[in-house]
């Protein structure tokens, strides 16, 4: 995603009004504001620098850090230190209930679910996650670890994890479909719900922070999740961690 966009850089001058009593920093906080309104800006969008600004509005930086501190404190950019100041995103609601499903969640806020495939692999049980599945440690797991996109913005990083003997070709049937209720469909499973979901936040991890475009001091919010079958038998165990500034969990009674 291209977080800086050249035309926004070097836009042309911008001629403010001088002496008619309406402050220099006060225009260029309304030039900005009605910019992003207009979508010159978009949501996530990294603002040209103090000094593209400067050089735009023909003032010195310290009228500019003043408009961008009054955006700021209306909520509409935030201020990164080191990486510079972006347009502050929509906050998605992420309902959890007794559903619970990526594409259905996007798709009710009439927004954009995508996303794609990390990785696929077999590999043994760890003690935690056997007991969650009401598995044998050390028993044959399937894990598949997908990034989680709405309009083309990444928010979550999600590892789903299942027994192998019991969905021999989930992955295959995953590849295919591309989505992980169909693809349980196919190998038998028409159903599943949420049994219990533990919230929890910290910071990410390089990679995480790498994958959901967003800087390591900012906070991730955890979902660890279990799902059963209509019997009432785990059938998969789920880590989900999301960009905390673009989502907040939202509890559907």
């Amino acid at each position: 995603m291209n977080l800086q966009s050249p035309r926004n850089e070097s836009r042309p001058q911008t001629r403010l009004a001088r002496g008619d009593g309406v402050a220099l920093w006060r225009q260029i906080e309304r030039r900005l504001a009605d910019e992003i309104e207009q979508g010159v800006f978009a949501a996530g969008a990294r603002l040209p620098t103090e000094a593209a600004l400067s050089k735009r509005f023909q003032v010195n930086r310290h009228t500019v850090r003043r408009a961008l501190a009054t955006l700021a404190d209306r909520g509409l950019i935030r201020v990164e230190q080191g990486r510079g100041t972006f347009v502050r995103e929509d906050v998605l609601d992420y309902a959890l209930s007794k559903r619970t499903r990526f594409s259905a969640n996007m798709q009710a806020l009439n927004r954009r679910p995508g996303g794609r495939l990390l990785r696929t692999l077999v590999l043994p049980a760890e003690a935690a996650i056997a007991a969650e599945l009401e598995l044998a440690e050390g028993a044959p797991l399937l894990l598949i670890e997908t990034v989680g996109e709405v309009d083309g913005m990444p928010v979550s990083v999600g590892a789903h994890y299942f027994d192998a003997q019991r969905f021999p070709g989930l992955i295959d049937a995953y590849e295919r479909t591309g989505s992980l209720t169909p693809a349980l469909r196919q190998c038998g499973l028409a159903d599943y719900t949420r049994k219990r979901t533990r919230v929890s936040s910290r910071l990410p991890d390089g990679g995480e922070a790498d994958l959901l475009q967003m800087p390591k001091t900012r906070p991730i919010l955890v979902a660890e999740s279990l799902n059963v079958d209509p019997d009432d038998r785990p059938c998969e165990y789920g880590l989900a961690r999301f960009a905390a500034h673009r989502v907040q969990i939202l509890v559907e009674n």
